[in-house]
């Protein structure tokens, strides 16, 4: 039928029956999103092709350990930026990452001087995703008297186990977050899904022949993914695409991704 009409002809014979029906499916037909597996592909349209550009805040009032671990990320995430929350609201927040061309808003919280919440927000127009944080461990807690500096080389990332749609789904959020990195990078971060509860460490190694030297950089914590909105942090009426609900499985054992 699509044939017919771009080519002017009359329709097939054997087609005239079902013409009301296939012309009612044809106005929901669309060449250009056939390739579109979801409704969310265009949101990282410009992902690998321009370097992302990340700004890290605080909740306000931070304690100083939180400010420290926001030093810390900054180190984390390349072209990262560092601003003092103040008494800035969310807001002024997020316009102040869009008239500056920021591409992802980083909110940590804290609960009693102690990192407790990560807000991971894409903008101009999302997805937000909110995950609960744990056992963070800082830099200096490590102990380690080589750790030396921090390497702002572009870095390998490696996801574990994300096989699920969600679990590509919150990948995603989080891979877009880091440029694109040389071969011959030798820094790693990780994501390792273990029971929903998403493992981050921070590596740099060495190469001599065969042998491979391993260390941990700091810093490392643990993220539980509790919900995904489809707007921006400010867009309090912005529809929830995904919210955990433990109540609600079957299961003790059921995973979401």
């Amino acid at each position: 039928m699509k044939e017919a009409i771009a080519e002017g002809k009359a329709l097939p014979t054997e087609l005239k029956d079902e013409e009301v029906q296939l012309r009612k499916q044809l106005e929901y037909d669309d060449t250009a999103t056939e390739g579109q597996k979801t409704h969310i592909d265009d949101e990282y349209a410009r992902a690998g092709i321009d370097d992302p550009k990340v700004l890290i805040t605080t909740s306000r009032s931070p304690s100083s350990r939180l400010i420290q671990f926001v030093k810390e990320l900054k180190l984390v995430f390349p072209n990262a930026q560092r601003m003092n929350r103040g008494n800035a609201v969310v807001k002024d927040l997020v316009d102040a990452c869009n008239a500056n061309d920021i591409t992802d808003l980083v909110v940590v919280h804290e609960h009693r001087g102690v990192p407790d919440g990560i807000v991971v927000c894409h903008l101009p127009y999302g997805p937000t995703a909110h995950f609960s944080l744990m056992n963070p461990v800082l830099r200096h807690d490590l102990k380690d008297s080589n750790l030396g500096t921090v390497s702002e080389v572009y870095p390998h990332l490696i996801f574990h186990n994300f096989k699920t749609p969600l679990g590509q789904r919150v990948a995603n959020i989080l891979k877009y977050l880091f440029p694109v990195p040389k071969e011959d990078s030798k820094r790693v971060m990780t994501f390792a899904n273990e029971n929903d509860y998403i493992c981050f460490r921070h590596h740099v190694y060495t190469q001599n022949g065969k042998d491979v030297d391993l260390r941990e950089v700091g810093p490392r914590f643990e993220m539980k993914l509790f919900q995904i909105k489809l707007g921006t942090l400010d867009q309090s009426q912005a529809e929830t695409e995904w919210a955990l609900r433990p109540y609600m499985n079957t299961a003790k054992k059921q995973k979401s991704f």
